[in-house]
């Protein structure tokens, strides 16, 4: 392990979460920003932005369950209605009732349902917890129009559990390599913390059950592209164009059913905006808070 993913790991909490340790961050002070990492890696992800986030917020990082640092256990019921539930459980705990949102890939689905429960809450009256604010990077917010790699595809097949063992440090390059820019490709030692990430605490085991959103994407449709489409929020996208599963064909249909929609096209970007062009992200994400 890098000693830079040892002092993240160092600088962190746990609670529990329906008996299992959950690993986060929190730094800072301020308004409450809450980060929902992706799939497969972890709150790393965000490691090139947080001191400038943390400069301004009071900064919330889980590992949601099944990821990082936080406990991988083989026979549990992934969802992302459960990761939802992590979060809120992470909020109540800390007593933040007033949470702007910075989401991506996997976290874009697990802000969408969050958005959707406070919604749900404001048609009652019920402000338990308020949602200030939402920012997605590339993400499959349209299950129609997410396009995922062929690795994807078989994880969640009935022989998903067969291919575990196999998913190895070269094949996650070679995933990486077409899913970020081609001029800001990952390094090896950045491959090496996402894959050491991974296989945390057994986590190459429990892949082919973390993949289960995609089924789910389809089945909450109406629900989670309708909290896109039903609320005044602000809220904005962040995409990297180069990205061939949720870049620009993702924007444009993200442009065509969100009305006034607010989206940042980053040309030469992948998958990975925050690893990859983590200065252009904080900047749009500034100008947008700003801005409301």
């Amino acid at each position: 392990m890098t000693e830079e993913l040892k002092s993240w790991q160092s600088n962190g909490n746990h609670f529990k979460f329906q008996g299992h340790r959950i690993f986060f961050r929190q730094d800072g002070a301020g308004e409450n920003l809450l980060l929902i990492h992706g799939f497969p890696t972890a709150s790393w992800d965000w490691h090139k932005m947080y001191e400038d986030l943390v400069s301004r917020y009071q900064v919330t990082a889980p590992d949601l369950i099944g990821f990082g640092f936080s406990d991988k256990p083989r026979n549990y019921p992934y969802s992302i209605l459960d990761q939802a539930d992590l979060c809120e459980a992470l909020l109540r705990r800390l007593g933040i009732k007033n949470v702007h949102l910075l989401c991506h890939d996997y976290g874009d689905t697990v802000g969408q349902e969050l958005l959707a429960r406070w919604l749900d809450r404001k048609e009652r009256g019920n402000d338990e917890l308020r949602i200030a604010s939402v920012c997605f990077l590339n993400g499959g917010l349209f299950p129609e129009s997410h396009q995922p790699r062929l690795i994807q595809k078989l994880l969640i097949s009935p022989i998903g559990s067969l291919l575990n063992p196999f998913l190895n440090k070269g094949k996650l390059r070679s995933n990486f390599n077409t899913i970020f820019g081609p001029e800001t490709q990952a390094s090896d030692k950045e491959i090496d913390e996402f894959y050491e990430l991974i296989q945390y605490n057994k986590g190459k085991r429990v892949m082919n059950k973390l993949i289960r959103y995609m089924a789910e994407r389809k089945q909450y449709r109406r629900r989670w592209v309708g909290a896109l489409t039903d609320n005044e929020l602000p809220m904005r996208l962040i995409d990297g164009s180069k990205d061939p599963i949720s870049g620009r064909h993702l924007a444009e249909r993200f442009e065509e059913l969100v009305p006034d929609a607010d989206v940042v096209h980053l040309e030469q970007i992948g998958h990975y905006p925050q690893t990859e062009a983590p200065e252009l992200v904080l900047k749009h994400y500034f100008e947008f808070i700003a801005a409301h």
